[in-house]
């Protein structure tokens, strides 16, 4: 899906707002991919954040990460409707961080930036924790790694 929002510039009123009507009239469309890029950098910045998706989707980011492709929006979805955005974002919780502080924070932080990057309405930002990562798990054996 897209959103449309009237057709807008900077406004030196003063007002607050930082929009005028500019009397030209069209549409803006923002599509979902942009939307759950915004709402994916938003909730990385959010201290606690190890990393955002499931198993499946790390693996398959690490592996673009690699490759200098990184995909910004891995772990979140997005539905975009005329004026609202819901989202659904898959997180790792850094150990020992405090779960449901740091889904509130991403929830926070995904629908603040949606409402001030993108300027629509959040219906919903749903919070997956998928796994704590525990420092030290990311390190190989001295046997196992290859040359």
């Amino acid at each position: 899906m897209s959103s449309t929002t009237p057709a807008a510039k900077v406004s030196t009123s003063g007002d607050g707002t930082g929009l005028e009507s500019t009397g030209i009239h069209g549409t803006t469309v923002v599509v979902d991919p942009v939307v759950a890029k915004i709402a994916g950098m938003a909730a990385r910045e959010v201290p606690g954040v190890h990393a955002l998706g499931g198993g499946a989707a790390r693996v398959v980011g690490a592996v673009r990460d690699a490759i200098g492709q990184s995909d910004l929006s891995q772990g979140v979805r997005v539905e975009v409707g005329e004026h609202q955005v819901a989202a659904d974002v898959t997180i790792v919780v850094a150990y020992p961080e405090q779960l449901h502080v740091v889904a509130e924070n991403v929830r926070q932080a995904v629908g603040n930036a949606i409402v001030e990057l993108i300027g629509m309405e959040v219906a919903e930002v749903n919070v997956t924790v998928s796994d704590v990562h525990i420092p030290g798990d990311d390190e190989e054996p001295e046997g196992l790694r290859l040359a």
